[in-house]
């Protein structure tokens, strides 16, 4: 049986609009010479009309590959809770486990401080969801999208797919800019959105403290 090496990377983890998007992509070495050969780097080090040319061909040389959106919503509950480093541990967790065929190495872009401890974090929850798998080598390491092919190739898909849910949400709501904090088109559509609405849909992360701030900002002016 050929080796498979599986890749796990996130995209959306900062902005304040949209889903957070994982992905879990495995392939084998012959796979990974064709990824070499496409030139596959980490999603931020491409541009985006070579993202969506990359990420049809990616999926057609992978062996597998699965994706978990998180919702806005998801994320605002859970994170009552939990962080959002291990929220994003037992959805690595649960994409794992739900591979048809058993990766011989699993590498995880890691989101702790800790890497290793990203990486038990992951382990923990494979226990809780299938005590009986046994994990197989387990690389958790800062820089993997950059590192690793294979997490670069997980990277670009998970990129490609949330972009595609942020321009649908384009399309409904107007645009609102790259969708982070910083950004000041996006402060903006968040204070009109409150001025108009008087609230945030469930497409804003609502727990994200600029979003906090916004709503503030915005909700006092009404008593002027």
């Amino acid at each position: 049986m050929a080796s498979l090496f599986c890749g796990i990377d996130e995209a959306g983890r900062g902005p304040v609009i949209g889903p957070m998007v994982l992905c879990c992509a495995s392939v084998d070495r012959k796979g990974m010479e064709k990824l070499a050969k496409l030139r596959v780097r980490d999603s931020k080090k491409v541009s985006p009309g070579r993202r969506e040319h990359l990420e049809p061909l990616i999926k057609t040389i992978v062996e597998e590959w699965v994706i978990a959106k998180i919702s806005p919503r998801e994320i605002d509950v859970m994170r009552k809770s939990i962080s959002l480093n291990a929220l994003e541990a037992i959805k690595t967790a649960q994409l794992i486990v739900s591979l048809k065929q058993k990766p011989t190495r699993i590498t995880v872009d890691a989101t702790d401080n800790i890497a290793e401890d990203y990486r038990k974090r992951i382990v923990d929850h494979i226990k809780i969801l299938k005590p009986d798998y046994r994990v197989p080598e387990f690389i958790s390491e800062h820089k993997a999208d950059v590192n690793y092919i294979e997490v670069s190739a997980a990277s670009i898909i998970a990129k490609v797919e949330r972009d595609r849910e942020i321009e649908e949400l384009k399309k409904k709501h107007g645009d609102f800019g790259s969708g982070y904090p910083a950004d000041p088109l996006t402060q903006k559509f968040l204070h009109e959105l409150v001025r108009r609405e008087g609230g945030l849909p469930d497409f804003v992360r609502k727990s994200w403290n600029t979003v906090s701030k916004s709503r503030q900002a915005t909700l006092g002016d009404f008593g002027k």
